[in-house]
């Protein structure tokens, strides 16, 4: 049996990113730490959404969830740096790879023209036994397509990173992203604080590896 390798340390030679994800507060579950510490750097960062999230508050119609979640969205990504944030339309619980779709990542891509696009895990499993969303798997499929074809190199965040980015000093702006999520969390979660289940799971998010003691992980998409 051949040796697992570490990971690497992700490249920094870039200026431009692109964020593409399914829905509101994907971002913070996993890169929001990353995007704080490019967007300190002086590197420029930009959120593309499929979906608003409409049908993410239980108990909330989809007319009311959804302007609900981009704002918090918006205010989230505000927190590490971002202000440029699109939502696409397309329906939350039902993202598929069809044309419509890989053709709205690419305008994206075209339109902002980034050096590096990221986005959401699209393995089956978050670990064992912890499936992931049909909508993440079907949207990071889209991305790897829509990048491959407008030649730009496409990473997702990974519990199995090839690449790793030192987060160290960034999580605690990582965990204030991700409260701005506070009706969405709140209902997610009412017998927990909002900060407390963000705290939770930036430090999930941002484990110790290697030399680090916070690292975000990523791998190239297939």
């Amino acid at each position: 049996m051949s040796a697992v390798s570490e990971p690497q340390i992700f490249p920094e030679d870039w200026n431009t990113a692109l964020v593409l994800v399914a829905h509101p507060d994907d971002p913070e579950y996993g890169m929001a730490a990353a995007v704080a510490r490019w967007t300190a750097q002086g590197k420029a960062v930009a959120y593309g959404l499929a979906t608003s999230g409409e049908a993410g508050i239980e108990g909330m119609s989809p007319t009311t969830a959804g302007p609900v979640r981009e704002e918090e969205q918006r205010r989230s990504a505000a927190v590490v740096g971002v202000d440029d944030v699109r939502f696409w339309g397309f329906p939350d619980s039902n993202v598929r790879n069809t044309p419509e779709l890989r053709a709205a990542i690419a305008a994206s891509i075209s339109e902002h023209a980034p050096d590096l696009v990221f986005t959401i895990w699209g393995g089956a499993e978050w670990a064992p036994g912890a499936p992931n969303q049909s909508d993440h798997m079907e949207f990071t499929a889209a991305v790897a397509e829509a990048a491959r074809a407008a030649g730009v190199t496409a990473y997702q965040s990974s519990p199995e990173p090839t690449l790793v980015v030192d987060v160290t000093g960034y999580t605690e702006r990582a965990v204030e992203s991700l409260a701005e999520h506070r009706q969405y969390l709140s209902v997610l979660d009412p017998s927990t604080p909002v900060i407390e289940q963000a705290r939770e799971q930036v430090k999930w998010a941002c484990l110790p590896r290697g030399e680090f003691a916070h690292a975000v992980g990523f791998s190239a998409l297939p």
